[in-house]
């Protein structure tokens, strides 16, 4: 076992840092940061991590700074001599050029994770990528963390004494979304979506049972919104009542937020893996915190305990 954990973190989303800290009881960690006048980042750890066993809480999400935060930190931290580092990783950005889809293309997803390892860390921890394969791009000890056990009563609560179905809004999330079908005991129905450009949604038709009274709209992430409106315009055409929409990584970009304000969802469930700033937390958005996962998988990691558990609903 370390003698002592630090947890500390970048800018992308200092405040789950913190909250991971209070559970934890630990006192949080202080990395000092300053932008040079063209830009270039400057950050200094403020403790003493010699030999400590360091965590470092960083989303990457664009901006590309917060990516280059997080290598900073891990050198930082390397060359201050810590004795393990483990870089805590709430939402994995680029996850999704994790293959080439098309000609002179780059393999982001690998290029993003052979930095992170070159940097020097021991150990990464994420939660809900968006291709599970990613974790295969590293021969370094690799958690990916699901969120389903921070949804899950959430969920029983709002299907309660209700008829509700899990939609699927694309074919890529079907293995997804089943897992949480078969824990609930809910029907799944699926829809054929083609995307004729990045960003764009085209609904084709829906597989399996067509009218659904309340829908469940399960998806790893929320991106310019246009899947899961789009799925929900659907149901809602053919009679669905109410639409609840759950992701783990709620990134909300570009024209998302308008498009939630429409009726075609009621309500919409994500976590705090990415920083939602208060402009976009509108009332039908309710954030679950995914402090309590990640500071149970932090104290098992430090403690070295098995993380099997966190899988258990």
């Amino acid at each position: 076992m370390y003698t002592k954990a630090r947890v500390f973190s970048g800018r992308a989303n200092p405040e789950l840092a913190i909250e991971i800290n209070d559970i934890l009881g630990y006192v949080p960690g202080n990395i000092s940061f300053k932008n040079f006048s063209d830009g270039e980042i400057w950050l200094r750890y403020e403790n003493n991590i010699r030999g400590a066993d360091v965590f470092i809480v960083q989303p990457t999400n664009p901006p590309a700074e917060n990516i280059l935060e997080l290598l900073m930190m891990i050198d930082a931290a390397r060359r201050a001599s810590a004795k393990r580092i483990t870089a805590v990783i709430p939402y994995y950005g680029y996850a999704r050029q994790d293959r080439k889809d098309q000609p002179r293309v780059p393999l982001s997803s690998r290029l993003f994770m052979d930095m992170i390892v070159t940097a020097g860390v021991d150990r990464i921890v994420t939660m809900d990528l968006h291709s599970t394969q990613i974790q295969g791009f590293v021969n370094i000890p690799f958690d990916h963390l699901y969120a389903k056990p921070l949804f899950v009563n959430k969920i029983k609560h709002i299907i309660k004494e209700k008829d509700y179905s899990i939609v699927v809004p694309d074919v890529g999330g079907i293995k997804f979304a089943r897992s949480y079908s078969k824990i609930l005991e809910l029907p799944l129905t699926i829809i054929d979506k083609r995307r004729p450009n990045h960003n764009e949604t085209e609904v084709m038709n829906v597989i399996g049972n067509g009218y659904v009274k309340n829908a469940l709209i399960i998806d790893d992430m929320i991106d310019t919104g246009g899947t899961v409106v789009q799925a929900a315009k659907l149901m809602k055409s053919k009679g669905c009542e109410y639409v609840t929409v759950i992701a783990t990584h709620g990134l909300f970009s570009g024209p998302c937020i308008d498009r939630f304000k429409e009726d075609s969802i009621d309500k919409i469930l994500v976590t705090n893996s990415i920083h939602i700033p208060e402009e976009k937390r509108i009332d039908k958005i309710e954030i679950v915190s995914a402090a309590p996962l990640l500071a149970e998988a932090i104290n098992r990691i430090h403690n070295e305990e098995s993380i099997s558990k966190l899988f258990e609903i």
